[in-house]
């Protein structure tokens, strides 16, 4: 859709009136429990919570859950879907033990209904990487982050912004361990891919070009480091 487009390219503003219209479309004609009014009420928090309005995204993403639950049964890959970003959520909003259960239930569940080879196996185990990252628990982050890479890798081909996220999310596990020659290929790897597949003015690449500024920081590089902020701050989108 328009708005999914537009919430690709980080195009928020233009994106949420979208959003709006399509879930307030899609319960004037199919009433307020179908699946696609479930569907529209994920997107909608997935756009707040790219926005860090968190406090917005958690009804509707709880909304979402429940009606899935209800009109779908436990076991659907829409609600491991639900599952995930709801704990993407809280772990975003640091609410560690509440985010962890959920993300295995996620990665669970999509492993019995899609098989281990499956790009959403691929996000779960990223996701869960990504949360022990954040709690420190390096040593086992690593090893699902290089699983998740290499799974992009072979089901997404090369160039793709999924795989983009891979390399940036190992690259910083890799500069919080201090491991900063490590890290600083990837980070450069995923900058440059990001750039040809979702140009200059894309959120995730001001976000490539903060992290690799906050990795020269670490090593003192203060002028390489000031002179990426600034780039990053340019693109840095109006919400």
């Amino acid at each position: 859709s328009l708005a999914n487009l537009y919430e690709n390219q980080g195009r928020y503003s233009e994106a949420e009136p979208l959003l709006h219209q399509a879930l307030e479309m899609r319960q004037r004609l199919l009433g307020d429990e179908h699946p696609d009014v479930a569907l529209s009420l994920n997107n909608l928090a997935n756009l707040y919570e790219n926005q860090g309005r968190y406090s917005e995204a958690e009804p509707p993403l709880h909304q979402a859950l429940e009606m899935r639950q209800r009109l779908l049964g436990d076991e659907h890959p829409d609600v491991a879907q639900s599952l995930n970003n709801l704990a993407n959520l809280y772990k975003n909003q640091g609410r560690y033990s509440e985010a962890e259960p959920l993300l295995h239930q996620a990665l669970e569940m999509r492993q019995r209904l899609l098989g281990d080879e499956h790009p959403d196996v691929a996000q779960s185990l990223n996701n869960l990487a990504n949360l022990y990252k954040n709690q420190g628990r390096y040593s086992e982050a690593e090893p699902l982050l290089h699983q998740a890479l290499e799974m992009r890798q072979r089901l997404l081909g090369d160039e793709h912004p999924d795989v983009a996220l891979s390399l940036n999310n190992l690259a910083n596990l890799y500069k919080n361990q201090g491991r900063y020659s490590e890290a600083e290929p990837l980070l450069h790897q995923a900058l440059e891919m990001r750039q040809r597949l979702l140009g200059d003015e894309h959120p995730d690449v001001a976000l490539s070009l903060n992290n690799l500024a906050n990795l020269y920081k670490n090593q003192g590089r203060y002028s390489e480091a000031e002179s990426l902020l600034g780039r990053a701050l340019d693109q840095k989108p109006s919400f």
